[in-house]
């Protein structure tokens, strides 16, 4: 068996593809494969997919016969993983020289299912690291453990499936894939399921995963319908989390971030085509109007004066449409 298997979703990104073929070529080693998934690219990412099978030591070019997004070309990846352990990168990212070996000696020595890495944020010519929000470094731990607290930023708020490593346990026991058809917010679902059913994490810092922000390519840039797949992958995190033996600890935690996000797609509307902005009002004052209301009466005294009366004001929308009643009871929808 191969030592590690590394899952590269592209999708047009010409520009930016070498920088990430460059630095898996700085980080291979005989027993790392590089499984470079083109998503149905129309650019000519392709071509230099094609180039890198021949030339960098372990990559295999994998090409979707469809298009269908990062949760999709990262489960063709998985499929196809025969390492070991597992990581991702995303296409228009790129490592440090050596990461991939220092994150995999890490999680060795440790023995624990994942391990989770801080990552160098880059923005334009701007580069800040970004900490995995969880206290104890080099330290096995029940993931569960990083979940709450609800008022701060825990390991579920960091859900970068690339600032990681995991154990092939984890794939064979069904909890690597990610929700096909999910656009945006895959990695939200994964990383609750992550955090509740494997069995040990660690947070190791080592930051050496460079992520772009606010590049065109981003889909976080780009303001059509894919972006309100944020509601589906939160409810999803509701639904998952009110069959889980501490739903009565762990909703309070889900609903709180599922209105925090909510309030962020609200309070940047602008930027959503009009169509698109309509739906997004629809669909978040009925989510709000599925969340346990006691649940949600909390998140909403919890937040800043701003936000609460923002989704309040949703929530009433919710409540005033013929036809619909908000929840008072249950965990989720």
């Amino acid at each position: 068996m191969l030592k590690l298997s590394v899952i590269v979703p592209f999708y047009n990104v010409q520009t930016y593809a070498p920088d990430a073929l460059k630095s898996l070529e700085l980080n291979a080693r005989e027993d790392f494969e590089f499984l470079l998934v083109d998503d149905r690219s129309t650019d000519g990412t392709p071509e230099l997919l094609e180039r890198a099978a021949a030339e960098l030591p372990g990559a295999v070019h994998l090409r979707r016969d469809r298009n269908g997004g990062l949760a999709a070309a990262r489960n063709t990846g998985l499929d196809a993983a025969r390492g070991e352990y597992v990581t991702f990168l995303d296409g228009d990212d790129w490592l440090e020289p050596g990461h991939l070996a220092r994150t995999l000696a890490a999680i060795e020595a440790l023995g624990c299912d994942f391990v989770r890495t801080d990552h160098v944020q880059v923005t334009g010519r701007n580069r800040s690291v970004q900490r995995v929000p969880y206290g104890p470094q080099g330290v096995p731990a029940d993931p569960r453990a990083a979940i709450l607290p609800v008022s701060r930023a825990t390991g579920v708020d960091y859900a970068y499936a690339w600032a990681g490593m995991y154990h092939r346990r984890l794939l064979d026991r069904g909890l690597l894939h990610f929700t096909d058809g999910l656009r945006t917010a895959e990695d939200r679902p994964w990383i609750w399921r992550l955090h509740r059913e494997a069995r040990s994490f660690a947070a190791v810092g080592m930051p050496g995963v460079f992520y772009r922000r606010g590049i065109s390519t981003s889909l976080t840039q780009i303001g059509d319908e894919r972006q309100l797949d944020f509601i589906r992958a939160f409810d999803q995190v509701l639904t998952d989390t009110a069959t889980d033996p501490e739903c009565e600890l762990l909703i309070h935690k889900a609903v709180r971030t599922y209105c925090a996000i909510i309030a962020h797609h609200i309070g940047s509307i602008e930027r959503f085509e009009p169509a698109v902005a309509g739906k997004l009002r629809v669909m978040s004052a009925d989510a709000l109007g599925r969340m346990p209301r006691p649940v949600l009466d909390r998140a909403l005294d919890s937040m800043d004066a701003e936000r609460s009366a923002l989704l309040r004001k949703l929530r009433r929308r919710a409540s005033a449409r013929p036809g619909r009643t908000a929840r008072t009871s249950g965990a989720a929808a």
